[in-house]
């Protein structure tokens, strides 16, 4: 995920306040190198190699292992991707997880995260329909991973907060101008360049944009904790509810499903 120069802060962000985005950045660096260490190709992954380490394959996800909707955000495809994703996590991190406190801030980002993985996977099923009524390779369910999701629900919990009147207790200041630039080009590159997951950037910044804004209300009508958590189980709500639909949809394409499944198996040895 391509990402621009960081915006603009008032205050240096101190590593103590934003140490689970440094841990979220040193799991996803250790998962990699153990990756690496174990023969996965440092710069193109191989799709089967993906698939064993956890990435979002709609058949397989749907059908077999939900987990991935999860795994899939540790999973990077390659040094490159990764490092995109490590510097954007640290740009919006470190400062969404001041500003949100670190227990609003991680809710956030799995549910951004998750919410991204489910729009994909939504994505996949309806290009699967589309198989039904004529075969074309376009449709066939890929593979993705990353932290971008995530990564962009951050980016838009930023964005929202930039664009609302600062809270009395803000210590950082969030430059809009160049909030909206950053995403705006990330968005844009997404529908431009083949191979991005646009679905998954779209997915995040929809989460990340509703959370941040319950947040801010929350801590406006001088309900912060309770807010925080009604927020959180809203957003989790979502995305139980989104994911029931998915599985409905799943079963008018179920048979299809199972014939690529077999066929994937069989063509990557697994």
């Amino acid at each position: 995920m391509p990402e621009l120069s960081p915006p603009s802060f008032q205050q240096k962000p101190q590593i103590a306040r934003w140490w689970i985005t440094a841990t979220l950045m040193a799991v996803n660096i250790g998962l990699f190198v153990w990756q690496i260490l174990e023969g996965m190709n440092i710069s193109i992954p191989s799709i089967a190699d993906a698939i064993r380490w956890g990435a979002d394959y709609a058949p397989l996800t749907f059908l077999a292992e939900p987990q991935r909707l999860l795994s899939s955000m540790f999973f990077h495809f390659g040094l490159i991707h990764l490092m995109l994703n490590m510097w954007a996590l640290y740009v919006f991190g470190s400062v969404a997880e001041q500003l949100f406190g670190h227990r609003y801030f991680l809710g956030l980002y799995v549910l951004a995260g998750l919410m991204g993985s489910l729009l994909s996977g939504y994505v996949s099923i309806q290009d699967s329909y589309q198989l039904l009524q004529q075969f074309d390779p376009a449709h066939l369910p890929r593979v993705s991973a990353g932290a971008s999701g995530a990564v962009m629900g951050l980016g838009a919990a930023l964005t929202v907060l930039s664009l609302l009147p600062s809270l009395p207790q803000q210590t950082l200041f969030l430059d809009r101008k160049a909030l909206l630039m950053i995403m705006g080009i990330n968005l844009a590159m997404g529908f431009m360049i083949a191979g991005i997951n646009n679905a998954a950037h779209l997915g995040g910044i929809g989460m990340g944009a509703a959370l941040a804004l319950c947040w801010y209300l929350s801590q406006r009508l001088a309900i912060a904790k309770i807010g925080a958590a009604l927020s959180l189980l809203l957003g989790a709500g979502i995305c139980w509810a989104f994911y029931q639909y998915c599985l409905q949809l799943v079963q008018g394409i179920q048979p299809i499903w199972l014939q690529i499944l077999q066929h994937m198996k069989i063509q990557l040895g697994l």
